[in-house]
């Protein structure tokens, strides 16, 4: 049965005024709930981060020392997985807590002029039951969600306070004219601002550094929206806080101040610069690979100065911190060399693909006391899991809607222990259509769902990734009873969806 979704912009916008006058705080009701011993949360995620481009995931050239620290005080996870293999999909995973075969949102989608497809109201976010328990629930850097005004607006969806991109497109400059600040937006000391697949002038000499200053502005926008997280602690140091950090580093385009870049400049690389001559893809960069390094080491000290002001502040005790990826590194090889990097290291696939390298991601959780310092866990896990756990590690699990697929991973945290998940379901209507299944070792993949020319496009692959890791032996030949479970399991997760079709699979 396909769901069917509607845009309940007037209703957004008649709630406008009410929400501006309540920003940085929570309703009196909330507040006089909210239980002093509840901790602070900081969820962080990376923008096409790939699983190997931290130091504590085996990572050798690019210096994220705070993020290392935190892996060091807190629970490293191996087999960590984003919500779909692109933006807007896997954050409404881990929003809703629902799979990609019955969330809203199941591929990036724009709406004119600014925007993407939104989430409905009735949907219930990580947010909107954090509230419900005293939190303040502030979201800072790139939503992806439901375009401004609409009922997927963040300042609708359970967030007293939101400051950065509304739109994915808009966030592919980090030098754009203005951000958002709830409904309203704020300008940018960028005249002109630099587009995120702006090119070169007509007579430019792509071999001089120099034409390559046009795609430089002056107002970092990943400053501005680290300030206003910043601030947003310090308003709500006395209270219970839920702060949602969707940074938009390391995402393409190339965009970076020189000092951060000037440390990897001279380490010498072999670097040749990204001068878009065929006209594909972002903002070209002399030195792609010393500001992809750069950026990265740019958002660990964002997340390093979210950390020492946590500690500054007396609440690093009681404050959990998670941070994770929306999906692989990007498969623009041009502009982001992940064979230098060693971006996914043995995983195959990148962004845009249901392979692990596309899909498993960097998951990394601390809380003092409470989840052991520098243990590692290899629980299969995704991002459906946080609203449910969330409200676990609060004591709060009735607050949880009915019918999710997220499942607690909080007795793993707590050193407790737990029995894997029956299996965990992926689907994206992308990059040809696709549909995973991990159950056990095995993994079962299904490629170009909506290719025309594919013959046989119900065809899954499986694989053993205990033995396998690669994903570079089929084995569904040998093993045809797993792969009849794993095909049951297909077809029962998929709803339709009006949005995002797949024929095949709807009908």
């Amino acid at each position: 049965m396909i769901r069917i979704i509607r845009l309940q912009v007037g209703l957004a916008v008649a709630l406008v005024a009410s929400v501006l006058t309540s920003t940085n705080s929570v309703s009196a009701v909330g507040a006089a709930e909210a239980v002093r011993t509840n901790p602070n949360i900081i969820l962080i995620m990376a923008d096409d981060l790939g699983y190997r481009e931290l130091g504590s995931y085996g990572q050798k050239l690019i210096k994220t020392p705070y993020l290392d620290q935190l892996a060091k005080d807190g629970m490293r996870f191996t087999r960590g997985y984003a919500g779909n293999a692109v933006c807007a999909p896997s954050r409404c995973v881990l929003l809703t807590g629902r799979h990609p075969g019955h969330a809203w949102v199941r591929n990036n989608g724009e709406v004119k002029p600014e925007g993407q497809r939104p989430i409905p109201a009735s949907e219930v976010t990580i947010a909107e039951v954090l509230g419900k328990h005293g939190y303040a629930c502030g979201a800072f850097g790139k939503w992806g969600l439901g375009f401004p005004g609409s009922e997927g607006d963040p300042v609708f969806q359970g967030f007293d306070r939101f400051f950065g991109y509304n739109c994915q497109r808009h966030a592919h400059s980090y030098y754009p004219s203005y951000l958002w600040s709830n409904r309203k937006r704020v300008q940018l000391n960028n005249n002109p601002a630099v587009g995120g697949h702006d090119d070169f002038v007509a007579d430019a000499d792509r071999s001089d550094p120099r034409s390559y200053d046009q795609f430089k502005g002056q107002d970092y926008a990943p400053d501005r929206i680290n300030e206003q997280a910043l601030k947003f602690i310090r308003a709500n140091k006395d209270r219970p806080f839920f702060l949602y950090y969707p940074t938009v580093i390391p995402h393409v385009a190339l965009h970076v101040p020189d000092e951060e870049l000037q440390p990897y400049l001279k380490l010498n690389w072999n670097d040749p610069p990204f001068t878009k001559k065929n006209g594909y893809g972002y903002t070209p960069h002399f030195t792609p690979r010393a500001a992809y390094a750069a950026m990265i080491t740019r958002m660990d000290r964002y997340i390093g100065n979210v950390l020492n002001l946590v500690k500054e502040l007396g609440l690093e005790d009681d404050t959990i911190v998670v941070f994770t990826s929306d999906n692989g590194t990007t498969h623009l090889k041009q502009e982001v060399d992940y064979d230098f990097f060693n971006s996914v290291g043995k995983l195959r696939g990148l962004k845009g693909s249901l392979y692990e390298g596309g899909i498993r991601v960097p998951l990394i959780v601390k809380w003092p006391g409470r989840i052991a310092a520098g243990t590692n866990s290899s629980l299969v896990t995704g991002l459906e899991d946080w609203l449910p756990t969330l409200a676990d590690l609060i004591d709060q699990t009735a607050s949880v809607p009915e019918g999710l697929d997220g499942i607690s991973i909080a007795p793993t945290l707590l050193g407790k222990g737990q029995e894997e998940r029956d299996f965990m379901y992926r689907e994206f209507s992308g990059y040809g259509g696709q549909q995973a299944v991990w159950m056990g070792p095995w993994k079962g993949v299904r490629q170009n769902l909506l290719r025309k020319n594919n013959m046989n496009p119900l065809k899954i692959e499986l694989y053993n990734l205990d033995k396998d890791l690669n994903e570079s032996k089929n084995v569904a030949a040998a093993h045809p009873e797993v792969v009849e479970q794993i095909r049951q399991l297909m077809k029962n997760q998929h709803t339709a969806s009006e949005w995002y079709p797949i024929p095949i699979l709807d009908n």
